[in-house]
């Protein structure tokens, strides 16, 4: 057998007796993880997850990245078997994979402090500071923790595209990257259809915890494919262009199957959009999607269910929207006047809903509606530092859209699109959504360029930062 070399470690000995000390320890460890783990897979997943994090951490902890964005469309259900804790305090596999996004995103900054884009983390100043008061102020601490730690993450992300992007070329690279992560979920939906198609109240959800992420994530591609497409900067070349083109309508099927009636309202404002400024043609086919929406039963069922149950009268079953629109007054009714301004702290929607809502019964209650969720949970206050925010998003986009119309449209129209479908639905709490949002968001803030954030935008791009223009 050959020997092993004598400089193995730098031929130091105390690094060789810290690694046998913390194999003993880990050892030791593993039979009371277990026991506490109560033996189930999901949760024994954690230990060995967390040292296979740590070690690609110290690795490459870029590719790490690379690879979780890539990868977390697919997590949610595995992930959530994972979860273990006290009480509302629960933490898994998740959790710690939302640490690593921080934790990168703090090692990038540390590694090149001069590329930090400090005027645009200002624009999260107000949100990050006014969440965190609210979090002081809770009555559901666990929640509230983990919903400033979902924003801290989304910041995080934000953050690691704008590192990331520094060309077009980077750019094209990112949407190539969120883009090539639907594929497993594509997949999966045949699975799904497969084994559920039959049961009358289906809705696809694929790899996702709920019907309605898959729905926005697929908005999301949606728009990005039709970016690859159409955008005199995407850099796509032909086999790529013929793949898209068949990619897109199977999207959009599965689209369909969600029953996300705000998804798709969202897609297809877009679309109509795109086909009025840009290219008429494409009017004729999206006739054929209210045409296919009335001809398949259960899409058409989901479209008539808005036009009864809109009164609220006893024993009456209300629609969805009406169901919703009544969750709304009574929150917004029953909250103390000078809690308008600051709330009731994150997760006191949730917390006080049974107490406003008669049908609320055994469940807390989320609002489908970011807007009243934050209004009552952080106030007026809250609201406009969270409007602010996207604001700042659009102002530098339609900057953009001056120097590229189609590009500038179409990153305008994923915000929007945010926006839109964020009034009837828990937008802010999706967490695998929001990444794939914000590291699009990043990388297109960050290839416009520094100049225009701060300049009118008749001073232009960045130089060198677009090689193609309109």
């Amino acid at each position: 057998m050959r020997a092993l070399p004598r400089n193995l470690l730098g031929g130091n000995p105390w690094a060789m007796l810290g690694i046998v000390v913390s194999c003993l320890l880990v050892g030791a460890a593993v039979p009371v993880f277990a026991d506490i783990m109560g033996n189930q897979p999901g949760r024994l997943a954690a230990l060995p997850a967390l040292l296979l994090l740590g070690v690609l951490l110290v690795y490459d902890y870029k590719k790490l990245l690379m690879l979780i964005l890539l990868l977390r469309s697919v997590g949610d259900m595995a992930l959530e078997s994972t979860q273990f804790g006290v009480g509302d305090f629960r933490m898994g596999i998740g959790g710690l994979i939302n640490l690593v996004v921080i934790v990168t995103a703090c090692m990038l900054v540390l590694q090149k402090p001069q590329m930090f884009p400090s005027r645009l983390a200002r624009y999260w100043i107000p949100v990050l500071l006014m969440m965190g008061i609210d979090v002081a102020i809770s009555y559901e601490k666990a929640t509230a923790i983990k919903l400033y730690l979902g924003m801290l993450s989304y910041f995080a992300i934000f953050i690691i595209a704008i590192y990331t992007v520094r060309s077009n070329e980077d750019f094209n690279k990112a949407i190539r990257l969120v883009v090539w992560s639907s594929v497993i979920p594509t997949l999966y939906s045949f699975v799904d259809i497969a084994l559920h198609m039959r049961d009358s109240s289906f809705r696809l959800q694929s790899t996702f915890a709920h019907p309605n992420i898959q729905a926005f994530y697929l908005t999301l591609m949606l728009v990005l494919c039709l970016f690859m497409l159409k955008s005199p900067l995407s850099t796509i070349k032909p086999l790529g262009r013929v793949l898209i083109c068949c990619y897109m309508p199977v999207l959009l099927g599965q689209l369909l199957l969600t029953q996300t009636r705000s998804a798709w309202l969202a897609c297809f404002l877009v679309f109509v959009l795109y086909a009025l400024l840009f290219e008429r043609k494409y009017l004729l086919y999206l006739l054929l999607l209210p045409l296919a929406a009335v001809c398949i039963p259960s899409l058409s069922d989901r479209l008539m269910d808005l036009g009864q149950g809109n009164e609220v009268v006893r024993y009456a079953r209300l629609n969805s929207f009406a169901w919703r629109r009544t969750l709304w007054e009574s929150a917004i009714g029953w909250m103390e006047p000078l809690r308008l301004v600051y709330g009731y702290g994150l997760g006191g929607f949730e917390h006080f809903s049974q107490s406003f809502f008669e049908k609320a019964g055994n469940v807390k209650w989320d609002a489908h509606n970011v807007y009243v969720q934050f209004l009552f949970d952080m106030g007026v206050v809250g609201v406009m530092c969270y409007l602010w925010l996207y604001a700042r998003v659009l102002w530098i986009f339609r900057a953009f859209a001056r120097m590229d119309r189609v590009s500038g449209f179409l990153l305008l129209a994923i915000v929007v699109q945010y926006l839109i479908v964020s009034f009837s639905d828990n937008m802010f709490g999706y967490l695998v959504f929001n990444w794939y949002f914000w590291f699009t968001v990043g990388g297109a803030c960050s290839l416009i360029g520094p100049q225009i954030w701060s300049r009118p935008a008749s001073h232009g791009l960045a130089a060198g930062h677009l090689s193609r223009r309109a």
